[in-house]
Order: C-alpha cells, then structure tokens, then sequence
C-alpha cells in the first residue's frame, strides 16, 4: 500500500458552538452568567455574538456591541430601524459563516425573535431567554414566540403555564435578581456606606433609569418628597441616579432637599424606610431588598386608552410584586393619581403605619424564595439537551 493509500486519521470534531445575542446592560449580566454557568458544565464550547464587556470578560468573542441594540421608545427604535436592520441582516450571514449548534436570544425580543424564527427553519436549535411581558398583555404572543424559539426560559414562575396552553416549551429558571439579593439584607451596613444614620427617617425616590421616565416623573416625584418634607422635617430623602443623563434631568428638580447619590440603587433600598420608584424592575429589586413601597408611573394618554380601554391588559396590577402576589400588595399610583399631592398622602401612610410596612415585607420574602433558583445554573441546565447529543457533559 503507497504511502497515499494509507488510511488517514479522522478529523478532529470542531469545538461546540453557541451563538448568544444580547441587549442593554441587563442582558449582557444574564448572558455573562449563563456563559460561565455553561463553561462550567461544557468546557469545550466556543460563543460568540452581540453582547457587552461582562460577557466578552467571560469568553464571548463580541462581533458587534449590545449597545447597538439599546433603543427604547417607538420613536427611538423607528429612527434607528435601517441600522438595526442592516444589523440583522449582518447577523444572519455571520451566523451562516460560523454555524453555531445553538441560538440563545436574551431578552431584546424585536430584534431576536426574526433571527431565532430564521435559524429554526434552516435547523439550528434556537432558545429564547425571558420571556416578553405576556402575563400582563397579549397573552396570544406566547404561539408566536413558539414558532420561533425551541424552548422559551422565563424569569417568573407563572410565565410557562401561559406558554403551556399554546404548545410551546417553557421552563421557569428563577430571576437573577433574586440570587444576588441575601434573604435578610443588611440594613445598617447600607446606611453606613450611604452616610445614613440608624435613627435617621429615610424616604428613597427613584424617578426612573432612562430620560424619558425622569422627565415624565421627575417633577412629580420631588413635589412629592418636598411635601412629606415640610410635614415631616427630620425626613432624609436620598435619590440614586441610575446614570449621568438621568441625573442632569433631576438634579434642577431635587434642589437641596434631596440628596443625590450616583447608582448604588440596591444599597438605598435597603436603606430606606420606604421607597417611591416608577414601575418596571426597581419594583422588583425593592421587594428583594424588604423594602415597603410606593409604586407610580405614567404614560401616554392614549397608550393608557389602547391598553385599559381596549382590554389588552391581562392584569388588574402593573407592578410586579402585585403580579407575583396575586394581589394589591403595595400601592400602584397610576396616571391621573400619580401625582404629588397623592403621593405624599399614600407615602406618608406608610410611614406612620408599621403594621401596613410589615404586611407588604412578610409577603416579599416569601416571593423572594420562590424566584430564586441559581438562575444562571438552572437557564444553563434548560439548554443542555438542545445541544448535539455528543456534547452532553457526562
């Protein structure tokens, strides 16, 4: 037999290959801990995609920034739409090039859903993690999500039930949120590194973490912390801003009645007495942290039209620890009633109420346990059958 008869060794099995694409800050976080959450199970496995510093700083190799897919608002996203187009459209023929085993979308939905409905028809397992607000509107998405993605991982345990009665494969993983808060937060290590005395009264007022939030609530918010202020002078109102923008929006509005800190949200929650803030996730990461609250929030006229007087929401309550209650829990200060006078009246309620404060933080602790799974390591786990049988860690 010649040398070039000889039977040649097999080719070596290319590296296991997951495609993830992620938008904001909260998606580069999860996808981050999902990277290394998976790593740890599958060692050899290669990722790539869009994503922020958290993720490439976990081994992701970034081809375009999540920074690229941060558009909020109609407006915002109908200016930025032929770049996000030709974006995806990048994308897609990136991944062609690269042909990844699986696809995990993380979050951005607009965006990702079109790639995960592409790469599913052409046969690559695609996932979809969390979920779209569809336990509060437009429950009907949760088919449509399903054409598009193979499995859906959610944040909130009564997301996969919804998910289940249109045929497609949820699975609850838990929030991270709720891994990275301690059952019992430390209260006056929060007032030592904010400055806080432990006898100090303190009302924390968080406007919003985009421009759009503060400037819709801002003014309202501070009339309100000016009044508690005058009834009550002893008050100590902190306010953490979520970034610069949103600082040079309600710093004219604080004055020097509110003291302004940059980030450090978590840390005033727990501080606090009781806590205002818009709706959205702080609601969450105040439940987290024990902390009674005011939730507020307006929109648009006529989006509260379409969405209260259409029917298209699903639910009595907007804030999430009155979905995840099932009940009015704490109070929601919506649209014509989220305003300063109201505010006050209701804040001023809880602070002079300690049995009204306990009622709310009983219950938080109970939702607390019930979110937290180790969510990267169970979102890691939920994915591991979606990937070649080879590759399954033995």
């Amino acid at each position: 037999m010649s040398a070039s008869e000889a039977p040649q060794p097999a080719a070596a099995a290319r590296a296991l290959r997951i495609a993830l694409v992620a938008g904001e800050e909260s998606g580069d976080l999860l996808g981050a801990g999902l990277i290394e959450a998976l790593r740890a199970r599958l060692p050899a496995v290669e990722f790539a995609g869009i994503g922020g510093p958290r993720m490439q700083s976990a081994g992701m190799q970034i081809w375009w920034p999540a920074a690229d897919l941060a558009v909020m608002g109609l407006t915002e996203v109908l200016r930025h739409l032929p770049r996000l187009l030709k974006l995806r459209r990048a994308l897609r023929h990136r991944l062609a090039d690269w042909q990844p085993d699986l696809y995990v979308g993380i979050d951005a939905p607009d965006f990702n859903l079109a790639v995960e409905r592409s790469l599913k028809r052409r046969g690559v397992r695609t996932a979809h993690y969390v979920s779209p607000s569809i336990w509060a509107w437009r429950a009907s998405r949760a088919a449509r999500i399903g054409v598009c993605a193979d499995r859906v991982l959610c944040l909130f345990p009564m997301e996969p039930p919804i998910y289940a009665r249109h045929g497609v494969d949820a699975r609850f993983v838990g929030h991270p949120l709720a891994d990275q808060f301690a059952l019992e937060p430390d209260r006056q290590a929060a007032r030592r590194a904010l400055g806080l005395a432990a006898s100090d009264l303190v009302l924390a007022v968080l406007p919003g973490s985009r421009s759009g939030e503060v400037r819709r609530l801002g003014a309202i918010f501070a009339d309100a912390a000016r009044k508690l202020r005058r009834e009550r002078p002893q008050l100590r109102v902190i306010a953490p801003m979520a970034n610069a923008p949103c600082r040079a929006l309600f710093a004219p509005l604080a004055g020097d009645e509110i003291e302004l800190i940059d980030g450090m949200a978590a840390q005033a929650m727990i501080a606090a007495d009781v806590v205002l803030l818009a709706s959205g996730t702080a609601a969450l990461e105040a439940l987290l942290a024990k902390r009674p609250m005011v939730v507020a929030y307006r929109i648009a006229p006529l989006s509260y039209w379409l969405v209260r007087g259409l029917g298209l929401m699903r639910t009595p309550w907007y804030s999430l620890p009155n979905v995840l209650a099932g009940a009015e829990l704490v109070p929601e200060r919506m649209q014509a009633q989220c305003n300063a006078v109201e505010l006050a009246r209701t804040l001023g309620g809880l602070l002079d109420d300690p049995q009204a404060r306990a009622a709310q933080t009983t219950r938080f602790a109970d939702i607390h346990l019930a979110l937290s799974r180790d969510a990267s390591a169970s979102a890691a786990e939920a994915l591991l059958d979606l990937l070649p049988a080879a590759s399954a860690p033995r």
